[in-house]
């Protein structure tokens, strides 16, 4: 089933530039909304858990596990579903 109807539509590749410049800041800095109990801070005020096999952060506010980060040999797992929106600052134009 096709969703939209747009000949204007591009695939995922038309983000990478975009992307990169987001990535290529400083991440802590930036505003995290949880989706648990919606408190914005930057992430660097979550609670990190780095003795798993992976990197766990939590809402400092309610404990609600905000994203997972996993490296294994060449790749990087990053899942964010406990995070509602990303407030990025100071993005080169």
């Amino acid at each position: 089933m096709r969703y939209f109807e747009d000949d204007q539509a591009l695939d995922g590749n038309a983000l990478a530039g975009r992307l990169a410049e987001i990535f290529s800041v400083d991440m802590t800095s930036a505003r995290v909304t949880c989706s648990g109990c919606g408190t914005v801070r930057p992430l660097a005020e979550g609670r990190a858990y780095v003795r798993g096999p992976g990197v766990t952060l939590r809402c400092a506010e309610c404990q609600m596990v905000l994203g997972r980060i996993v490296r294994a040999r060449d790749s990087v797992w990053l899942e964010l579903s406990g995070v509602a929106s990303v407030q990025i600052t100071g993005v080169p134009s």
